[in-house]
């Protein structure tokens, strides 16, 4: 019995050494949490889904934790190439609400965007590893067109949200290179001056209600306005400690909109108050923290860059769900990470996951990187 229990424990330990446990836990209990609400807001069928793609996405984190980081970004090229094959294929076989985001692979809905937030930042970091830091003029151009032409493609389906969140995966980590800060004064001042062109060409009759609404939802109360009006009045109904797991009045009345996917964290507010949104926030903050210290741990740029970037653009995740249920930022179509409803989120969210633990795990010794 010993040699067995001995033997079981070198197991365990050999096949999760590769895992941040601290990573790990926050992680798992932002899952649970996240279970919790859809239980409360779709019924045990959503739980069961979601589940069944949480195990999915901790298989491939732990797989990829055991890889090896030299490994990773030998192949980085291969896997942005690979990851844009979908991505275009949306355009012939897609299918979506308001244009073409998903494809239906009969077993499952696959959003090929989705992919982009792990692939992006990864060949940006395999591009800028090799060139003199901090980058020059002609190394910024070209990480512009790897951000910019994935970016456009997203935003042509249109899914201007999940555009905007994969533009800035790549441009976390330019800046993490040391992209001087004016040159993302030009970004912003390139994007205000667009914002008319785009606001007459590009956005859809829905996106300009979206944006209308985010400026005055009383406009439109009983029509486009309904979402964040009842998405603030569910989050400041749950006061300090909240109505209580599955007593929600706005989310069980059906008048929170999109209550298991966009809105999902208006549920959480509504029924755990203040102290549910702290202690999601707090394990937030410790995902994200631990990504950049792990970040600053790395010996080699691929790996500092792209620990670094997953760490930020799971912090915009979070705040663009945050502003939009809260009145703060128009209605983009983003789900809160780990917590909303969604399968091809949630695998990637912690595949990215597994290339940080890999990063942290797999250290190249000095000399052993380009």
């Amino acid at each position: 019995m010993k040699v067995f229990l001995r033997w079981a424990t070198d197991m365990v330990v050999r096949f999760s050494s590769s895992l941040d446990w601290v990573l790990c836990l926050a992680l798992g209990m932002l899952m649970l949490i996240g279970l919790a609400v859809l239980k409360s807001a779709g019924g045990d069928g959503l739980v069961f889904a979601q589940g069944a793609r949480f195990a999915v996405g901790m298989g491939a984190m732990w797989a990829i934790s055991r890889m090896s980081i030299l490994r990773i970004r030998s192949a980085t090229p291969l896997i942005y190439a690979i990851s844009m094959i979908p991505l275009l294929a949306v355009f012939v076989l897609g299918t979506g609400k308001y244009g073409r985001q998903w494809l239906d692979l009969k077993l499952f809905y696959l959003q090929p965007a989705e992919l982009l937030k792990v692939s992006l930042p990864m060949m940006v970091a395999w591009y800028l590893h090799k060139m003199p830091l901090p980058p020059r003029f002609s190394t910024v151009m070209v990480s512009a067109v790897i951000i910019g032409v994935p970016t456009g493609l997203v935003m042509l389906q249109p899914d201007f949200g999940t555009g905007v969140l994969i533009a800035a995966s790549g441009a976390f980590v330019l800046l993490l290179a040391g992209l001087p800060w004016w040159w993302v004064g030009v970004a912003v001042g390139g994007v205000a001056a667009a914002a008319p062109v785009a606001w007459i060409w590009l956005l859809r009759p829905y996106q300009k209600d979206r944006i209308m609404m985010f400026l005055d939802p009383e406009m439109d109360a009983l029509g486009a306005g309904w979402n964040i009006i009842q998405s603030k009045i569910a989050i400041g109904s749950g006061g300090f400690d909240g109505k209580g797991w599955g007593q929600g009045s706005q989310s069980h009345l059906n008048f929170i909109p999109e209550q298991t996917t966009d809105f999902a964290f208006s549920v959480l507010s509504e029924e755990f108050g203040w102290i549910g949104v702290a202690t999601v926030l707090v394990l937030y903050l410790v995902v994200i923290g631990r990504c950049l210290w792990i970040a600053s741990q790395s010996r080699d740029s691929y790996s500092r860059l792209l620990a670094g970037a997953t760490g930020l653009a799971f912090f915009v995740y979070v705040l663009v769900n945050g502003g939009m249920i809260s009145g703060l930022l128009p209605v983009v179509g983003v789900p809160m990470p780990l917590i909303s409803y969604g399968g091809t989120s949630a695998v990637s969210l912690l595949a990215g996951f597994g290339l940080v633990m890999a990063a942290r795990s797999h250290q190249p010794v000095h000399g052993g990187y380009g």
